[in-house]
């Protein structure tokens, strides 16, 4: 059976599910009203609806039989801090995945219905910006009967122009260290008794710089907060508290990094008579490419938008918890689709916009990969 993405008839349906979870961005693991909406409109397309009572997001299917694919959509908004105030928003562009996902999903059905031994699961997954949700569903067991899983993820006009698309993400892996700082407090007009924590902690940055790896695996390290002393500028302040932001593109090197900072924050600690303790905070892995999968998303990017808007695969340091679902289920053969759509001035900016057009090469894309897998 051949399959058939009617454009005419998805773009509105498209551009008014995009609309409505665009106006109701919602913070990691509080995303209750998005929850709400994608099972409403889960169950008038037709799927079944299965929820966690502990957690938000929601999991969708519909159709019978051993082989499953899946189709997977993060849900959750950044918090920004602006001159105008707090504010929620949708500066990753999940309202776009999950509109995507959905509309994807609906296209799907019509499909799922007359075919043999085929089913079709949509996860709306929560808390990606924390790199929690999908360890969390991952342990949940959702992944357990699924063969394929397809995902999305718009791009930074840095990466990918509008129209075109790549068939993976090869997202390198993110870790947070969160550090404590323990020195001894002293008068600041006697600063030989104690041993100043904001000292250690610059000895800290400037050692971090130099760490040595091989030039051609990237990989950062930085420190991203540092907080110590108080309101009386006149005492040598004992505590401190830091954070490190580590970035690497393979699980190994990672853990090498890990290790090395370990050992350094050790040393300074015995240098300067402090101590220093790190605990290990977000996480997230490094892609694992799958080629087989790959090669489905490629079929379905060249008959959507045709070869000549065929892009190479992405490498890219930013992370995605997305991967947590190969590393603790290997079985899952698994990519995410790259979406080129115009997007500036950049991810997890308050003030990133795209060209909604691209959406709905997006959602045909989704949808010819599942068919192809589903056809496999």
């Amino acid at each position: 059976m051949e399959f058939t993405f009617d454009r005419e008839r998805w773009k509105a349906y498209l551009a008014r599910a995009y609309q409505c979870l665009h106006d109701i961005p919602e913070p990691s693991w509080q995303e209750k009203a998005t929850t709400n909406y994608l099972k409403q409109s889960l169950v008038q397309i037709g799927y079944s609806i299965n929820e966690f009572s502990d957690c938000t997001g929601v999991i969708g299917a519909f159709g019978k039989g051993p082989i499953t694919v899946a189709l997977r959509a993060d849900i959750d908004a950044l918090c920004h801090r602006t001159d105008s105030g707090q504010r929620v928003v949708h500066s990753c562009g999940h309202d776009a995945h999950m509109a995507m996902v959905l509309t994807a999903a609906a296209a799907l059905k019509d499909y799922i219905k007359i075919a043999d031994n085929t089913r079709v699961k949509v996860v709306f997954q929560p808390a990606e910006e924390k790199c929690e949700g999908a360890l969390a569903y991952a342990k949940r067991g959702v992944m357990e009967d699924v063969s394929y899983l397809f995902s999305v993820h718009l791009r930074p006009v840095q990466e990918l122009p509008g129209g075109k698309a790549s068939p993976a993400i090869q997202n390198g892996a993110a870790c947070v260290l969160k550090g404590v700082i323990r020195g001894t407090s002293a008068h600041g007009a006697r600063p030989h008794l104690g041993i100043n924590t904001i000292e250690v902690a610059s000895a800290l940055v400037q050692l971090l710089h130099g760490l040595r790896w091989n030039p051609l695996m990237p990989a950062s390290i930085k420190m991203t907060s540092l907080s110590a002393g108080n309101e009386a500028g006149n005492v040598i302040p004992d505590f401190a508290v830091f954070t490190l932001d580590l970035r690497a593109q393979s699980n190994s090197h990672m853990e090498e990094l890990v290790q090395n900072v370990e050992q350094l924050a050790g040393g300074i600690g015995s240098l300067y008579g402090a101590s220093i303790s790190l605990e290990r905070g977000m996480d997230a892995p490094a892609a694992e490419l799958n080629s087989r999968a790959i090669e489905l998303m490629t079929r379905a990017i060249e008959e959507t938008i045709g070869l000549e808007n065929l892009s190479p695969i992405i490498v890219t340091p930013g992370a995605e918890d997305f991967h947590y679902y190969t590393r603790l289920s290997p079985h899952l053969k698994a990519t995410m689709l790259g979406l080129g759509c115009n997007l500036q001035p950049g991810l997890h900016h308050p003030n990133m916009s795209f060209e909604h057009s691209y959406m709905l090469d997006g959602s045909e894309i989704l949808a010819r990969a599942v068919w192809h897998a589903l056809n496999n």
